[in-house]
């Protein structure tokens, strides 16, 4: 198996994760200039959490991020600042958005997150297994 390692004081780790955010009711809003000041916010807190956006795109309903992480992020917390910080710039640059959604919501309270592998389950069952070989 092959991974790409990250390291920290103490540790040697590879932890990335699939992120998808809808806005909200899926109103279509990620169009024009949004969808790239969207991504720069998300680099801007992304950064202040010492995350890794590794790729981003957006639909025009929704967002998915590919990040690497720290052990140490608390991920709850770094989505609920995503979500928070993007909301609340999108909303001050750009007033329109704010009259097209309901109840001044910009994303839905729900969201999608998945740890991903850089190898499949079943590989890293059969390597696990055989470590008493």
């Amino acid at each position: 198996m092959k991974y790409r390692l990250d390291k920290g004081n103490h540790s040697v780790y590879s932890l990335q994760f699939h992120y998808v955010a809808c806005v909200k009711y899926r109103q279509k809003v990620l169009t024009g200039h949004i969808p790239d000041r969207l991504k720069a916010i998300n680099l801007d807190v992304a950064k202040a959490f010492g995350v890794e956006i590794i790729e981003q795109e957006t639909a025009i309903d929704h967002i998915h991020i590919l990040f690497s992480s720290k052990p140490q992020i608390q991920l709850s917390k770094f989505v609920n600042s995503l979500k928070s910080v993007s909301a609340r710039l999108i909303f001050r640059e750009f007033p329109e958005v704010k009259k097209k959604l309901r109840k001044g919501r910009f994303w839905s309270p729900s969201y999608f997150l998945a740890s991903t592998g850089q190898v499949t389950l079943e590989d890293l069952k059969k390597y696990v297994e055989n470590q008493n070989a």
